[in-house]
């Protein structure tokens, strides 16, 4: 191992002209510096600088709160060890949050002068190279000693640090052990390791007691309902119990991901949540069957091709209406054909684009979207088109590549296609034909290799009709038509896409049966947008302590909604109500907008949320008051 000094001098030499010997220092360590200096890491850095209030850090841990449960007793029995040897243990969820701190008492004071507290966010990104933050990055244990911290606040510390896995390989949080340098001792990683892994344990047995409970619920099913085809599925949509009917017709049924098993003739004609009786938390659920006799000749694939093929990153349900568009996805993603995506607004038409892409020949690709009703008149063809250095005053001294050259070997996505003026349509319908752009103020022509698909809530047809669309680009962009159903045509996919969009959100809602058959009632003018919106709006309720939710989404029922796009004034205990979405002026419709946006890149973090928008943290919060969110 290299001294102290050694490195500090390689780090020196590194943060000032950014010459790096590889032959002095750890892979991964040398590979996180770079990153950390791409991404423009302050290296004199000399303290966190991202730590949540109190209240924000309550919600933190009410997302984590499965990861703090199984692994605080197994702190707790290492504390006293971990005291005496000079060392402190952290719990930090999958954003580089600390959830939790303990250890020796002047050891956490000393880290206190660095903001290493609970809270505190602790990632590369935020501090550099360090162990907790690489241990994210990289899914792999670190030790990072002393200047091999890519800042300065951590140079005084050694750090060890191992992902905590579920049994699917995701990483549910790090376990780190820290200690000033002349404190370390070669056991830290080992210690570390053997902790996350008891952890790791524990929470694969507590999902295995679930699945035994799934099975004790599929024997009584089978008691209850002996001539009636079900399966019982996990959270994970695979099939870990089926009544004889089924194991009779596929013996390889035990196993299966439930959509393998609707394609071999079967469709869903009843499904009940299953909630576990320990957190009241939805663990599976049960789906009774009947044969499919007159589809199963013309399924669009066979037995032996299962659907786990198709690549698609939302929650797929169990509905026709949404398993047809799919269909239509399968069928045409494979091909070059221009689609054009139809749908209300919030249905998730991007994420139709993106299994087109994703399930396509240009799949290693860039996919590129772009909002063509969010960019001004004047912009448009720069943002599309890019343009050379020098070609207008302002221009970028290096010029700038257009979204078409961004997504060129990929897939470029125009959502409101409707709202393109005319002139653009005209240079649109240019690049259709030509496959060619010429940058403004370029004279050479970049050749596309790209695949372009179409969206809108707008009714092209009657655009084309109104004279406000050429018929000419309508029929270049519309050879594969694709509709997208409303979330009110496909209510029984509510279930899947609650808890969905809680477990991809880390969003901590008791999903009672009660609930579900709630939200099932509503009519869902914003669709899959405005259900996650208020998903988000109840984690945030349920934050200042105990809620009746159930009352809070009757008082949301009862509210008018004149169109699509606007959210009902939302009652908050003690009767605050934000603005209707038909009452904001355009400016604050905007910024809701915005901050809707900001909430669903940060999942839900406020803090996070008001830095991207580059505004005070007070002065969000003041603004989800105002318009409901």
């Amino acid at each position: 191992m290299l001294s102290t000094s050694c490195y500090l001098r390689i780090w020196e030499r590194f943060v000032s002209e950014g010459v790096l010997d590889s032959n002095r220092l750890n892979k991964r360590i040398m590979e996180s510096w770079y990153r950390c200096k791409k991404d423009q890491v302050n290296p004199y850095l000399n303290k966190g600088k991202h730590i949540l209030t109190d209240e924000l850090l309550d919600i933190q841990r009410e997302k984590n709160s499965f990861l703090l449960e199984v692994a605080s007793p197994q702190l707790s029995r290492m504390n006293q060890s971990i005291k005496e040897s000079g060392m402190m243990a952290l719990l930090v969820d999958p954003d580089g949050y600390v959830l939790s701190l303990s250890g020796n008492e002047k050891i956490l004071d000393e880290a206190g002068k660095i903001n290493f507290v609970e809270g505190v966010c602790w990632t590369e990104g935020e501090v550099g190279t360090n162990a907790i933050g690489t241990a994210l990055k990289t899914g792999e244990a670190v030790m990072i000693q002393g200047t091999e911290h890519y800042s300065i606040a951590s140079h005084k510390w050694s750090c060890s640090a191992m992902p905590i896995l579920n049994e699917d390989g995701k990483i549910l949080g790090v376990l780190d052990i820290s200690c000033p340098v002349e404190y370390f001792h070669p056991s830290m990683l080992g210690m570390v390791a053997n902790l996350a892994y008891t952890i790791e344990q524990e929470m694969g047995m507590r999902s295995y007691k679930k699945e035994l409970a799934l099975t004790q619920h599929s024997i009584e099913l089978a008691e209850t309902y002996p001539d009636l085809p079900f399966i019982v599925c996990n959270h994970k949509q695979m099939i870990i119990s089926a009544s004889k009917q089924v194991r009779k017709k596929i013996p390889q049924s035990i196993g299966m991901a439930l959509a393998d098993l609707l394609n071999h003739g079967y469709r869903i004609v009843k499904e009940n949540p299953l909630l576990s009786k320990e957190d009241n938390r939805i663990s599976g659920k049960c789906l009774f069957l009947s044969e499919n006799h007159g589809r199963e000749a013309n399924r669009l694939f066979p037995a032996s091709m299962p659907l786990e093929r198709f690549a698609f990153e939302g929650e797929r349900g169990i509905s026709e209406s949404f398993h047809n568009t799919l269909s239509k996805v399968k069928l045409v993603a494979p091909t070059e054909a221009n689609v054009y995506i139809s749908g209300e607004t919030g249905v998730g038409k991007e994420l139709i684009a993106k299994a087109i892409h994703d399930n396509g020949i240009r799949k290693k690709g860039p996919f590129v979207t772009i909002n063509c009703g969010a960019i001004p008149k004047d912009l448009m063809e720069s943002e599309l088109f890019g343009y050379v250095e020098g070609a207008f005053t302002g221009a970028k001294r290096q010029g700038h590549k257009g979204k078409f050259e961004q997504a060129n070997g990929g897939t470029i996505f125009l959502d409101e296609i409707g709202e393109i003026p005319s002139a653009m349509q005209v240079a649109l319908l240019r690049v259709l034909q030509e496959r060619k752009i010429v940058p403004i103020g370029g004279t050479k022509s970049i050749s596309l290799d790209i695949r372009i698909i179409t969206a809108t809530h707008r009714n092209l047809e009657e655009l084309v009709n109104e004279g406000s669309f050429r018929k000419d680009l309508y029929y270049r962009l519309n050879v594969y038509p694709i509709h997208v159903p409303p979330l009110r045509e496909r209510i029984e996919d509510i279930p899947y896409l609650v808890n969905y969009l809680c477990s991809k959100n880390n969003w901590n809602i008791p999903l009672t049966e009660e609930l579900l058959n709630r939200l099932k009632e509503y009519n869902w003018p914003g669709n899959i947008r405005e259900l996650q919106n208020v998903l988000q709006r109840l984690t945030i309720l349920l934050a200042e302590g105990p809620l009746d939710y159930v009352k809070v989404l009757n008082s949301m029922h009862s509210q008018p909604v004149t169109q699509h796009d606007d959210f009902p004034a939302w009652e908050e205990p003690g009767g605050k109500k934000g603005i209707k979405g038909n009452e904001l002026t355009i400016r604050e419709k905007i910024q809701r907008d915005l901050m809707i946006e900001a909430l669903q890149k940060s999942r839900g973090n406020v803090t996070a949320a008001a830095k991207l928008m580059d505004i005070p943290r007070s002065t969000f919060y003041k603004r989800l008051h105002k318009y409901g969110i």
